[in-house]
């Protein structure tokens, strides 16, 4: 078909430019001399060519003087089309021109400038990644001109295209199937990674990246929070840093994990005290174990181990638990104790508390890894007096011949010889269930110990912390009823302006609106319980605890423990006394004594470890 219309256009050459067959014959019957018959010829040949290029236009002028065309194309017109209307009519023109003239320089010249035209196009839509149109106009240039670069340029486009499709694939199923560091070679990570080594930017790669981080990040979180693989997890956010860098991210996952840790240690910690209270000592040990390898702090874990022995020795008590030991010598039992139960407090007063004093603070936290018993009430005269009669000891006020007692007549409170334990705040004869006062830190030590070696059990003066945790009950206020005046009368044996002395005077710095029924101290027991089920923590007589004073609590234990320094000479007095102001019956109120001081406003209980 193709030859026939070439033939046709040929056929044409023949025919006057711009004449019909009929003005032809009729130029014939007219015709000129010889000469100008051959000026005519020479015209037909140039019409001819223009028949198979076009008329054109000035940009397609080509000279062809003394070209010599053949009467059929000397090569196939390749069968391509642009998508440019302009372009593929200059292409068509110039390839069909080609056919006849193949080596023709001006239309090999025309071709060349064209096939640069469609290069730039082809740099634009690889540029504007329009793969689909690089390939069409690749294809025309690769049937006119092979061996131009960009053909290749197209086809390495295209492959490399074709590899990171088919690499995203196998990244996001890699992902979804959750392998993501791991088999090597077919892992998210380092698909979306090699994608990036072929297209750095690649939007889909990266984001696929970030996922694959974000689910490493989640991995490392449930390997610590489900499986409590907390090194399984920090190795697993190293790989997540290795994958993709996300400080910030892995930072937060790290922080966490370590608030979980330190959460799932202590509540193992509790776990271990729970199965020694009820008497699951295998499981106890198990846990201790657990916690030796979480890293858990060596003296705490340390406690444990000892207050697990203990009860595999001596069984365990509930919180709140009232008991007392067998005195086996007296034949009789010794001082009430209650169980108070383990916990963590803030010890001391805020910086903001009114009358607040120095040695008060710094407030710090102190923690109670296991429960503790104290007497309910204070130890009584009677009780003081089975241990005085049991060893023949003397106290400190009966060996320096004295101790301070309240003159009712001219309320001041002076010096006095010839008191001791036996007598009350006034120096009258005490009742045996009257707190034992005029005894000083010695003579509370001597009992605490004397009655440990007789019942066998630890028995001792509270720590200053123990006293103040059992004494605040769970309160975080000045007192541990509140703020301000108490809300009940008979609440404490402390100063109240509606108390009244046997002579009728009254307090000058007291609680406002408030009486408890009491001059000088009250049968222990005598008033209202606080919320750990102990009497007289906050009034009544003030006690002796086991610790030695210091003016402030830095570097104070924060275990609960005593804060004792061999040989000190003075030691700490908690709570409040049945003269106590507002400010000194704050639960965070302290003073100090020396060792062998006595008073009509201090007296002792005592603390069993169990």
């Amino acid at each position: 078909m193709r030859h026939l219309l070439l033939a046709m256009s040929v056929a044409l050459i023949f025919a006057p430019w711009g004449a019909s067959a009929q003005d032809e014959s009729e130029a014939t019957e007219g015709a000129e001399p010889q000469a100008e018959a051959e000026d005519s010829e020479e015209q037909r040949r140039v019409r001819r060519l223009g028949d198979i290029v076009g008329s054109g236009t000035a940009e397609f002028d080509i000279d062809f003087q003394g070209l010599d065309i053949p009467e059929q194309p000397v090569e196939d017109v390749p069968e391509v089309s642009l998508p440019d209307p302009e372009q593929d009519e200059r292409l068509q023109t110039l390839l069909r021109t080609r056919a006849f003239v193949p080596n023709d320089e001006d239309t090999l010249a025309a071709i060349s400038d064209l096939l640069d035209e469609v290069e730039a196009d082809i740099e634009q839509a690889l540029a504007d990644e329009d793969l689909t149109l690089a390939q069409q106009l690749a294809s025309v240039v690769a049937e006119v001109d092979s061996e131009r670069a960009i053909v290749q340029e197209v086809e390495a486009a295209v492959d490399r295209e074709s590899t990171i499709g088919q690499t995203l694939d196998q990244a996001a199923a890699a992902l979804e199937g959750g392998r993501l560091t791991q088999p090597a070679g077919d892992n998210a990570a380092e698909l979306f990674a090699r994608v990036l080594e072929i297209e750095p930017g690649n939007p889909t790669a990266q984001s696929g990246l970030a996922e694959t981080h974000d689910a490493i990040v989640a991995d490392a979180l449930a390997m610590a929070r489900e499986d409590l693989d907390f090194e399984g997890a920090e190795a697993r956010l190293a790989e997540a840093e290795d994958v993709q860098e996300a400080p910030d991210a892995v930072a937060e996952a790290r922080e966490s994990i370590a608030e979980f840790r330190e959460g799932h240690i202590a509540d193992l910690h509790a776990e271990v005290l729970t199965h020694i209270d009820e008497g699951r000592y295998d499981e106890a040990e198990a846990s201790i174990t657990e916690l030796v390898a979480l890293g858990h702090d060596r003296e705490r874990v340390e406690s444990l181990q000892a207050s697990l022995a203990d009860a595999r020795l001596y069984g365990s008590f509930e919180p709140g638990q009232v008991f007392s030991d067998e005195v086996a010598r007296l034949g009789s039992s010794g001082p009430e104790m209650v169980v108070v139960p383990a916990g963590t407090f803030m010890m001391g007063s805020p910086e903001d508390e009114e009358d607040r004093m120095n040695n008060e603070g710094p407030q710090h936290r102190v923690t109670f890894d296991r429960g503790f018993a104290l007497s309910r009430t204070e130890v009584t005269v009677g009780q003081f007096s089975a241990f005085v009669r049991a060893t023949g000891y003397r106290t400190d006020a009966e060996m320096s011949g004295g101790s301070r007692v309240y003159d009712l007549d001219s309320g001041r409170m002076d010096q006095r010889s010839d008191v001791n334990w036996r007598l009350d705040y006034s120096g009258e004869e005490a009742s045996d269930d009257l707190p034992v006062i005029h005894i000083s830190w010695r003579d509370a030590n001597a009992y605490a110990e004397w009655l440990a070696e007789e019942t066998g059990r630890s028995y001792r003066l509270p720590s200053e912390a123990e006293f103040e945790y059992a004494l605040r009950a769970g309160s975080q206020t000045p007192y541990w009823w509140g703020d301000g005046s108490p809300p009940e009368n008979n609440m404490e044996n402390v100063t109240g302006d509606r108390d009244t002395s046997p002579t009728g005077a009254r307090w000058n710095v007291a609680f406002r609106r408030y009486a408890d029924g009491h001059w000088g101290p009250a049968p222990v027991g005598s008033l209202m319980r606080n919320p750990f089920e102990l009497n007289d923590m906050g009034g009544n007589v003030m006690e002796w605890v086991q610790d030695c004073w210091h003016d402030s609590f830095v570097r104070a234990p924060s275990d609960g423990s005593a804060w004792v320094n061999p040989g000190c000479e003075r030691r700490v007095i908690k709570g409040a006394s049945w003269s106590s102001t507002p400010s000194m019956s704050r639960s965070a109120f302290r003073i100090s004594s020396s060792t062998t001081s006595t008073d009509m406003r201090v007296g002792f209980r005592i603390a069993r470890d169990l």
